[in-house]
């Protein structure tokens, strides 16, 4: 098929952005073929370059959400910084920003000067809990938020709740973000003029909530946390194996959805035909509430066997399961590599591994480039903008960038 430039080419987007939330929708925007300028302190840019160092001395958290990007250092408490972001703004398409509520119009950024500077301009701010409202001056971090939007009370087991193990909230909002973010490009090219987004990380932690929301409608009890098991669906979760595999697994997970599924699993796995018919275990809800029970009926029979041996059984009888796996396999997962979805990438300390943009297309190719140093782009942008060399040096001697 032709190979076309990718859809979000000739974009520009500024981003004033730290952490994860923003950072990943503005990654997803570039790899859609936006340009997109980061803006980063001088004193040491994004902060969360410094969370670990666990990707070969650089930040996990950085290297995963800030590939394709360009770095350019502002002091914006300088007004000469402050006036370099203006005139990048004067003529971008986007700009966004996940600093704290109001600090931006502090800047003079609010949306209505930026409305009437570039009527084109979309504008995307995120927070923790909203612009406005009781709790919009409140930090917000992934964890709080959710805490705030109820997920602790449904993950973890029943002794103790449990935050989820990746950041989220912070993925949520930066998800909804993106997609508010092409919404918006799509309806200016009808109207002409740009508009004003708005995601919290509330809002958007609380529409992954989903079901369990629903579930609890009018004060109904809510989905019992019940660690790796499905809340309301069982046999539906994590099962211990009697001898661990070759590749060292001794849990895998299996879900049954229905009645004929049911059946074969007590016919063919455990093979006990009985079960079939034993009121305990008739129908999902009974076996639901009698999940002790049959656990120890299942993990007896499972025991018996390797990891390996249970999901080749699983899948002959056509019963969904997977394997429990380390982060270390899932770089080698059979299924990623047949597809060629890892790529390399360039950062300052060479090249690393990653996982290709999901979503691939056969009509343009994904727009991946280097994960930026600090700074590393800001003389180059400036020089874009009519900048010479010494008015760079100044600059660089006073600090603002």
């Amino acid at each position: 098929m032709v190979q076309h430039l990718p859809p979000l080419e000739g974009i520009t987007v500024i981003a004033l952005e730290h952490a994860i939330a923003a950072p990943l929708a503005t990654r997803q925007l570039a790899e859609l073929g936006a340009r997109v300028i980061k803006i980063e302190r001088v004193d040491g840019g994004d902060f969360a370059r410094h969370y670990d160092a666990r990707a070969r001395g650089l930040s996990s958290h950085f290297v995963w959400t800030n590939r394709s990007k360009e770095s350019l250092t502002l002091d914006l408490k300088q007004p000469a910084g402050l006036e370099i972001l203006n005139t990048l703004l004067n003529t971008a398409d986007v700009f966004i920003q996940n600093l704290a509520p109001g600090a931006t119009a502090k800047m003079g950024l609010g949306k209505q000067t930026l409305a009437t500077r570039n009527p084109k301009l979309i504008v995307c701010d995120i927070s923790g809990y909203g612009n406005s409202g009781p709790q919009s001056s409140r930090k917000a971090y992934d964890l709080l938020i959710q805490a705030e939007a109820g997920l602790l009370g449904i993950t973890g087991n029943v002794e103790q709740g449990a935050k989820s193990g990746i950041s989220i909230a912070d993925i949520a909002a930066g998800t909804q973000a993106h997609a508010a973010i092409l919404a918006a490009l799509i309806q200016r090219g009808k109207t002409g003029v740009g508009s004003h987004i708005e995601i919290s990380m509330l809002e958007a932690m609380t529409e992954w909530m989903g079901y369990p929301l629903y579930y609890s409608l009018d004060g109904a009890t809510q989905p019992t946390r019940s660690g790796t098991d499905h809340a309301t669906i069982y046999p539906y979760g994590c099962f211990r194996t009697g001898s661990e595999s070759s590749s060292g697994e001794s849990e895998i997970m299996l879900g049954i959805q229905n009645e004929r599924e049911w059946e074969k699993f007590c016919r063919i796995i455990l093979d006990d035909d009985s079960l079939i018919t034993a009121p305990a275990y008739t129908s999902n809800s009974n076996r639901s509430k009698n999940r002790d029970s049959l656990r120890i009926i299942i993990e007896d029979k499972l025991k018996k066997l390797k990891a390996e041996e249970v999901i080749e059984a699983l899948e002959s009888c056509g019963i969904a399961c997977a394997k429990a796996n380390t982060l270390a396999e899932l770089w080698q997962h059979p299924q990623l590599r047949a597809l060629n979805r890892f790529i390399e990438v360039e950062t300052e300390v060479g090249t690393l591994e990653a996982l290709a943009p999901p979503g691939h297309s056969d009509s343009f190719d994904a727009a991946v480039s280097k994960v930026p140093s600090l700074g590393e782009h800001t003389r180059t942008i400036l020089g874009e903008l009519g900048y010479t060399d010494s008015e760079i040096e100044a600059l660089a001697a006073a600090r603002v960038i």
